[in-house]
Parts: structure tokens; sequence; C-alpha cells
């Protein structure tokens, strides 16, 4: 599974600043071992059911220690036997987009 997901605490530093909370977050998962990825939106993490969302609850658990209160937005892609998909599915919209401009 590919899960997409967005930790927030829903107070910030002395500036009002989130983002050492989301730091150490997007730690938790780099430290997971799987596979991942972070834009300006979401982090992806991929593998199976219980071991990604452990990562997530870590990373939850992680924001809270700096909040009270944390905002969590999750997406999933449920496709059980599909692996390396959090790349394979950018290779293929690259592909159909490449053969499209020829």
């Amino acid at each position: 599974m590919i899960v997409a997901f967005s930790i927030s605490p829903m107070s910030g530093d002395d500036t009002g600043s989130v983002s050492e909370a989301v730091a150490a977050a997007v730690r938790v998962v780099r430290d997971s071992g799987l596979p991942h990825e972070t834009n300006s939106m979401f982090t992806n993490i991929e593998g199976e059911w219980d071991e990604v969302m452990a990562v997530v609850k870590q990373a939850v658990d992680v924001v809270s220690a700096s909040s009270s209160r944390v905002g969590l937005v999750l997406k999933a892609d449920i496709r059980p036997g599909y692996t390396g998909q959090l790349t394979a599915k950018v290779e293929r919209v690259e592909q159909a987009l490449a053969t499209r401009d020829d």
C-alpha cells in the first residue's frame, strides 16, 4: 500500500512555525527504512498495512510530544500484491506523456 499523509501540530513554536515538529515526523519515516518521499504537502510511504500504519502512528506520537492537538490527513492506495508503486505509478504517467508528446 501507499499512504500519503500530512501531520501538523495545532500550535507552533514562538514564531508560529511548525517546521521542527514536521521535521521530527519526517525523521520517523526516514528512519523506518520503508520507501518514502516527501514533498511540500505530504509524505508518501510504501509498505504493508501494519508497518505503514505503525510508522504513521509513531510520527503522530512524535508530533504530539510538542503539541496537545495534532491534525492528520491520510490518503491510502491499498493494492495487495503490488510493490514498488511509489515510483512505478509516476513512471507509467511519464511514459504515457512521452507517448503523447511524440
